[in-house]
């Protein structure tokens, strides 16, 4: 691995989170595979020698507890998942070199030398840990078999995860109050042997590899807690049936956060066995000097920036270049629910006839990669119509247009000076965007030119000029070139809209494989009438869409409420989408005087300084700026807003709230955000802080 600009004489490996075979897909999930798909082919454009890699991930306790639900094996609920995710990634242009499974036989066998690696190396030792048991069904309870009490914070719990209150990951025998998920019933601790990896170990280790890492910055800082505070041991196996086997023991399987990320690995192995090593050597990229980018969503940082990087030092792998952590995708505000049918659906967007180019450029240029991004279609629409179809398709069309019915193709002249700067530009950009790890700087890149392509044309007016004027063939030669430099710089984004404009073109070749110099050479001299790259979305299609999603969401939350009834009132929580939003509240029916409420001391605040509370998984420490003086206030917003960013962000603050500390922090004043994403409350205008809001 180095850290030269790409592209460097180095293979690259990129990879996206697995996608976990327990559920359809819906286009927040598609938020870093489409990512990854503009990455990988983005390095390739700048003659970087990637492999594009990833597998289903089949283990672990959901699919063991989805597939008893059903009545079927896990192997067989998991397959019919990840079969559907390998007919599903490439109808949205999301190809892969390699796309694997974690249950698969490379898999089983590079995850088993792995972990006798680790043995030999001394990083794994036994320890006997409290487990949960089911007596009535006499069973372990492994992960979400058992449910209970966050020992941290007291919220309710699954047996991995605190997923309703702190977000901490809980390692088996830390759950308070447990109960059975099998019977109902409650569950008792028995001891039990099980494996440790030692990470703490290599706690020095990680801290200089955190320094080093590249990527988005929450990437870099969120795990920095973990790492620079008291570093847990991972207690890596599991009594279950369902997973790949401890080395020499029968009645223990794998973890799956061990077996999951090593399919980075086995995957890239598959790849190599398929193509040949002179054309893509795994050994090289993972054992020697390989360019390693992971594309993954924001809740999965840790494992890759802490566990992952351990397991791969300790067994001779290279580390991580990069870790690119994206930001959660709302819908209209709210949070995708799968529970209640509150999502668009991966396949539903394309059998309503919308192109996969369209989305890919939604969720690549709506905002930096780590931020949130909220999808409505009214948005959609508005992106498309403007940038889409009045930007990019309107140049090219009417260049094009131009072209071959003035000069049946490109126009005997020089590319223009001016012109061959503007797309050096533009190439610029995009090799920025690649190292800047912005795959919204990637697709912005093609759009800026085409809007000056747009200025150009429309300055230079060539329909008015004679058909011997010099200047007329100049200008149309000009946009030509401008035309095909953004064919190849979009192709990334939108590969199906640059292949029909690199055919609109008469090109030979395939636009998927030319360079990004590709931009700069001379277009084919002779071609026909171009086609229109994009298509207006009519204003009602909104309302249609909207109409159907309504539609969904109420019969889907009748239908819970017959449930409901039915269960006398005993409905489980849905585990299917920790990301899924509550309804809104009802209204409260006391009301206060307006005597009460001016009570309330409510001024705008700026952030000065912002940064994560050790040991705390959602706590951030503000120093913030209310006119009058500096206070520190703690909130509880790490997860769901980059906190390097936050300084010089206006907010509104209840000043006189009484001081409380939280996690042995003192916290003077409590922020205000809305809802679930805790969406900062802050100002239209240019109000100062320390301005009294009344």
């Amino acid at each position: 691995m180095s850290h030269e600009d790409f592209p460097t004489e180095h293979p690259a490996v990129v990879t996206c989170g697995l996608p976990y075979a327990n559920g359809d897909l819906h286009i927040g999930h598609l938020r870093t595979y489409v990512g990854g798909d503009i990455y990988s082919r983005a390095l390739k454009r700048l003659g970087q020698q990637t492999a594009f890699v990833c597998g289903s991930d089949m283990h672990g306790t959901p699919v063991a507890v989805n597939a008893a639900e059903e009545g079927v094996t896990p192997e067989e609920f998991a397959l019919r998942h990840h079969e559907q995710y390998e007919d599903t990634f490439p109808k949205f242009d999301v190809d892969f070199d390699n796309y694997g499974h974690t249950d698969d036989a490379t898999n089983t066998e590079t995850t088993q030398e792995i972990v006798r690696t680790l043995e030999e190396e001394g990083y794994v030792y036994e320890k006997e840990i409290p487990v949960a048991y089911d007596p009535d069904a006499d069973q372990w309870l492994p992960d979400r078999f058992v449910e209970g009490t966050c020992p941290y914070c007291g919220e309710h719990a699954r047996g991995d995860e605190c997923d309703e209150g702190c977000g901490r990951h809980l390692e088996p025998g830390e759950i308070e109050d447990p109960v059975s998920t099998v019977t109902g019933n409650p569950a008792e601790y028995r001891n039990r042997e099980h494996k440790f990896f030692a990470v703490s170990d290599l706690q020095e280790y990680l801290g200089e590899f955190i320094d080093r890492l590249e990527g988005t910055s929450n990437a870099q800082n969120q795990p920095r807690e973990w790492i620079e505070g008291e570093l847990q041991d991972w207690c890596i196996t599991r009594d279950m049936d369902w997973g790949i086997d401890y080395p020499g023991e029968d009645d223990l399987v794998l973890y799956v956060w061990v077996d999951a990320p090593i399919e980075y690995i086995s995957s890239t192995k598959q790849y190599t066995d398929r193509v040949g090593a002179d054309a893509f050597d795994w050994e090289r990229a993972w054992r020697e000097d390989g360019e390693v980018v992971h594309i993954i969503g924001r809740d999965i940082i840790q494992h890759h920036t802490v566990f992952w990087p351990a397991m791969l030092r300790a067994s001779g792998y290279v580390e991580p270049r990069a870790v690119m952590a994206s930001g959660f995708i709302t819908l209209e505000g709210k949070g995708f629910s799968t529970s209640r049918n509150r999502a668009v659906w991966a396949e539903e967007y394309l059998d309503e006839g919308f192109r996969p180019d369209l989305l890919r450029y939604y969720l690549a240029t709506n905002g930096g990669f780590q931020q949130d991004v909220d999808f409505s279609w009214a948005r959609f629409r508005e992106r498309v119509n403007n940038e889409l179809v009045g930007t990019v398709g309107n140049f090219a069309y009417r260049s094009l247009l131009f072209a071959a019915r003035e000069f049946g193709g490109t126009p005997d002249a020089a590319l223009s000076a001016d012109v061959r700067e503007r797309i050096e530009t533009a190439m610029a950009e995009f090799e920025a965007g690649v190292n800047d790890y912005s795959v919204r700087d990637v697709g912005d890149a093609a759009v800026r030119l085409a809007q000056f392509g747009n200025e150009y044309i429309q300055r230079n007016e060539p329909w008015k000029l004679g058909d011997d004027d010099p200047e007329k063939a100049q200008v149309i030669r000009d946009c030509v070139q401008l035309a095909k430099a953004v064919a190849v710089l979009f192709e990334p984004v939108t590969p199906e809209a640059a292949e029909r404009l690199w055919a609109d073109l008469n090109e030979d070749g395939d636009v998927h494989g030319v360079g990004l110099d590709a931009a700069l050479d001379a277009p084919v001299a002779t071609f026909e009438e171009p086609t229109e790259l994009f298509e207006k979305i009519p204003e009602e299609r909104v309302e249609e869409l909207n109409e159907k999603l309504d539609a969904r969401v109420e019969a889907s939350a009748a239908a819970d409420d017959a449930d409901e009834t039915a269960a006398d009132g005993d409905v489980a929580a849905d585990e299917s989408d920790a990301a899924a939003a509550a309804d809104l509240e009802p209204l409260a029916d006391e009301r206060i005087g307006f005597e009460d409420f001016q009570e309330l001391d409510i001024r705008v605040g700026e952030i000065v300084a912002a940064e994560g509370i050790e040991g705390a998984d959602k706590l951030a420490k503000l120093t913030v700026d209310i006119g009058l003086e500096e206070r520190q206030i703690v909130a509880g917003i790490k997860q769901l807003h980059d906190v390097d960013s936050l300084p010089g962000t206006k907010i509104v603050v209840v000043a006189n709230l009484e001081k409380a500390e939280l996690f042995g922090v003192e916290s003077n004043g409590m922020l205000l955000a809305a809802g679930d994403q805790a969406d900062l409350l802050t100002t239209h205008g240019d109000a100062v802080p320390g301005t009294k809001i009344q």
